[in-house]
């Protein structure tokens, strides 16, 4: 039996509350049934298909098997708890496991990483292990710290379950209240007293199991859904190094997630009603009543239900490691399943394809020598986009193609190694207006040496060569934050990087501009812009490729079998047919009403000069068409709903262009 009657809980909180009965029993009709905490191996081995979380302790913490017996999965009928509404399994274990946190200390690029950042200053072995696993492995290198054990290392992580366990559930639910937001760099505050913090407030609050059974007391922390609570690793400033391995005094901002986040209107800080915290893009909230623990069936009556519910989805936009843990699944010794990679894979494309970015694009003017187009991004997440370790890159390619689809212009583009077309040899600066295809647009943090010269080895950082990611919504300049989250190598010509038409800061938006080449060409263009994402493109790898480690082995094998290809996060296309000449009053044709209300436009004034009337949408798909002259007046319906259009009148040695817009 797995479900305590009405009896057993009262025997349960009472012996919870004495902290001595460890195993309790419940009546049925034909025996007195032994009862576990949680479900016991054979269970958990059935549900996880064999794949083992670490159930083991250290001094002060717990691994993610301790949590899962209740807050796992629960398909032991009748089947109510970790679920929503709707009866989907919504277990926080099985959707952590599978994300970059749950294998943060198996990530084989952060361990080819550390091994390469001790390779070149080997001196500074220590403290760089100690230094990386203070937020890749936290509970155990600070278990380690906390009983006066001083550095941990890389050596003492492989041979240790809650050193694997990664940001695991007590990395996060035991930081205390106490300097949350003000501790960075993987300065992380515990609360040793034994207890686990929760989004929830102690009315109805059932914590005898989980301090019986697993030795935490539940209590309710209102920092847990603060965005504070992901300062301490989301915000990494280092120290730097000449080239000889001499540390200098200065220091380098390698990611400051969480100060972007402030500086934007989605601090919660400074809009409580408006702002969003991490956790409500990373963890997104649902409003269904969700019981939240197994085993106990009277927790499934309305006061012990829990709303809103917190998915701990955890996605960011790595979907390239992703998919090369799931690839690699055995090798690693991971704990989650391909179909747990596969759901995890699925929310991070999401994350990036529907709530990150807006694109736009428009051909501003034309002549027979120079089509004149722009792009206009917006970043839609509450942090600079990408953000997060400095590998991270955004590109745009711009492809002009003419009526027949071939390519006239490309700008962006990449080749089958999986790098941009035309990259300069160390780095592409920001450009404003982009004039020939071998001319990129990548957003991106590249780290410059104390020599001035581009590194990517982060002890080696001073300054940021160019940071010209994209900035959110409501960012400044003057905010107190700034000094922390630079803009860098954007020119000062370029005014519209962060800035609206009028001037002001803040509007999270970049237009590039690009003058293509036309060489005479009068017929229909096709401009099609997309927007490619990269969290471990190829040019990063190079100087850590260079070295021969075990770890770095491990990684080049896995990357050179990996697919590199860009992600997709944004596509947008448009079609032109002018030529920057516009005559038809003197032809006298007037196209009419425009804006169109009803849908119903007309052609008026047409006569023998005219050869044909053509009607596009903008994206350059034929409405309505009428070719030779059958009268003065054209009639044309135009399909359903909001649109722009393009009417072209052709005569014997000009196209005359009007744009209708429709309502």
């Amino acid at each position: 039996m797995h479900r305590h009657s009405t009896l057993l809980t009262k025997s349960f909180i009472l012996a919870g509350l004495i902290g001595t009965i460890m195993l309790f029993v419940a009546w049925s009709e034909d025996a007195l049934t032994p009862v576990h905490a949680y479900h016991d191996e054979a269970e958990l081995a059935a549900m996880r298909d064999g794949l083992a979380l670490p159930e083991g302790a250290n001094t002060y913490f717990k691994g993610s098997g301790a949590c899962a017996g209740c807050h796992g999965l629960d398909d032991i009928p009748p089947v109510f708890a970790n679920h929503d509404d709707d009866g989907v399994d919504v277990n926080p274990v099985d959707q952590w496991r599978s994300s970059m946190m749950g294998n943060s200390a198996k990530d084989p690029f952060w361990r080819a990483k550390v091994s390469h950042e001790v390779a070149v200053n080997p001196a500074h072995q220590e403290g760089l292990e100690d230094k990386c696993t203070s937020c890749h492995a936290p509970m155990a290198r600070y278990d380690k710290h906390l009983t006066g054990g001083g550095p941990f290392t890389i050596a003492e992580l492989e041979n240790d379950p809650l050193a694997l366990d990664g940001v695991s559930c007590l990395a996060c639910h035991m930081q205390g209240p106490d300097s949350i937001g003000l501790l960075f760099s993987g300065a992380l505050r515990f609360d040793t007293n034994g207890v686990a913090y929760g989004p929830y407030d102690a009315k109805n609050l059932f914590g005898a199991p989980m301090e019986s059974f697993v030795g935490y007391t539940p209590l309710y922390g209102q920092h847990v859904n603060d965005a504070g609570l992901c300062a301490g690793c989301h915000t990494l400033i280092t120290e730097t190094a000449d080239l000889d391995g001499n540390l200098t005094g200065d220091e380098f901002v390698e990611q400051a997630t969480y100060h972007e986040w402030l500086n934007s209107v989605f601090n919660t800080d400074t809009d409580p009603e408006g702002g969003v915290s991490c956790q409500g893009c990373h963890m997104p909230r649902i409003d269904d009543a969700i019981v939240i623990s197994a085993q106990y069936d009277f927790l499934a009556a309305p006061e012990y239900r829990r709303s809103p519910y917190g998915l701990h989805h955890l996605v960011g936009g790595n979907t390239f490691m992703l998919n090369l843990l799931k690839d690699n699944n055995e090798a690693l010794g991971l704990t989650a399943s391909t179909i747990q990679f596969d759901s995890t894979i699925d929310r991070t494309l999401r994350l990036l394809q529907q709530n990150t970015l807006l694109l736009e694009t428009n051909v501003t003017s034309r002549t027979l020598d120079t089509a004149f187009i722009a792009v206009d991004l917006t970043n839609l997440a509450g942090h600079k986009f990408p953000s997060g370790y400095p590998a991270r890159r955004a590109f745009v390619e711009l492809i002009v193609e003419n009526a027949a689809g071939d390519t006239m212009f490309r700008s962006g583009g990449w080749d089958d190694g999986f790098e941009v077309i035309g990259h300069d040899a160390d780095w592409e600066p920001h450009y404003d207006v982009i004039r020939a295809e071998d001319e990129a647009q990548i957003y991106e943090l590249v780290m410059g040496d104390v020599n001035g010269d581009k590194t990517t080895v982060l002890e080696r950082a001073k300054d940021p060569l160019k940071d010209n990611r994209l900035v959110p919504l409501g960012f400044t300049t003057s905010h107190l934050s700034y000094d922390t989250v630079l803009i860098a190598g954007v020119p000062a010509n370029d005014l519209d990087f962060n800035r609206t038409d009028a001037g002001v800061e803040g509007s999270g938006t970049d237009r590039v501009r690009y003058h293509v080449p036309m060489g005479g060409h009068v017929g229909l263009i096709r401009v099609r812009a997309n927007v490619w994402y990269q969290s471990a493109p190829p040019l990063w790898m190079e100087e850590m490729f260079a070295y021969n480690t075990p770890e770095i082995e491990t990684f080049r094998e896995m990357y050179a079998l990996a697919d590199g290809s860009p992600v997709l996060i944004g596509s947008v296309e448009t079609a032109d047919l002018s030529v920057g000449i516009d005559d038809l009053e003197e032809l006298g044709v007037r196209v009419f009403p425009n804006p169109v209300r009803e849908g119903l436009i007309r052609v008026d004034g047409l006569d023998e000069r005219v050869i044909s009337v053509q009607v596009y949408d903008v994206r350059g798909a034929l409405v309505a068409e009428r070719g030779g002259v059958s009268g003065r007046t054209w009639q044309v319906r135009l399909p359903s709903g909001p649109g722009t259009y393009l009417v072209v009148i052709r005569t014997s040695g000009q196209r005359f262009v009007e744009r209708v817009v429709a309502f």
